[in-house]
C-alpha cells in the first residue's frame, strides 16, 4: 500500500466523521464521506439509505452524485474521497466509474468491503480504472463509531 500523502486528510476525514454522526443521530449507519479537489470541498454525505428509501444511498455514492453535479461532469478528475468505511461493492465500482483519483478510507470492512477484503475490484483485470487506496485512516475512530451504534440497536 502507498504512503499516505500529507494533502487533506485530516480535514477532510473530520468533514466525513461528521457525516458519519449526523446519519448516527438519524438512525442512519454511521458512514460518511467528503469528496475534495484541489484543497476545495466539493461535496460531503452521509448515510441516507432509510431516510430515501433507496438502497444506493450510501454515503460515497450520495457525494460521488453531489460532487459531480457541482463541476458539472460526470468524471471526477483529479478529486479525492474520503470516507469512514472501506467501500462495498457498489460504491468500490462507482469511484472507478467516476475516476476518483484516490481514496482514502478509515475502517477496513472484512464482512462487506470490496477494496482491500472481498472482491477487491480494484485488482481486478476487468477494472477500468483503480484510484490509489490509503486504508486506516482514523481506523480505531471509525471501527468504535460503527460498533456503538450496532450495539445501541441490539
Amino acid at each position: 500500500m502507498p504512503q499516505l500523502k500529507p494533502s487533506l486528510a485530516p480535514d477532510a476525514m473530520a468533514l466525513a466523521f461528521d457525516e458519519a454522526k449526523a446519519a448516527a443521530l438519524r438512525g442512519e449507519v454511521p458512514v460518511g464521506a467528503a469528496v475534495v479537489r484541489d484543497g476545495v470541498l466539493l461535496a460531503s454525505a452521509g448515510n441516507r439509505t432509510l431516510e430515501l428509501m433507496d438502497p444506493t444511498a450510501h454515503a460515497e455514492m450520495l457525494a460521488l452524485r453531489l460532487a459531480c453535479e457541482a463541476i458539472g461532469s460526470e468524471r471526477l478528475i483529479g478529486c479525492d474521497l474520503y470516507v469512514t468505511l472501506e467501500p462495498c461493492p457498489m460504491c468500490a465500482a462507482a469511484i472507478s466509474f467516476s475516476r476518483i483519483r484516490r481514496l482514502y478510507f478509515g475502517a477496513g470492512d472484512p464482512k462487506g468491503g470490496a477494496v482491500e477484503n472481498g472482491v477487491r475490484l480494484y485488482e481486478s483485470p476487468t477494472c477500468h480504472h483503480a484510484p490509489e487506496v490509503y486504508g486506516g485512516l482514523r481506523e480505531s475512530e471509525a471501527a468504535t463509531l460503527l460498533k456503538d451504534f450496532f450495539r445501541e440497536r441490539r
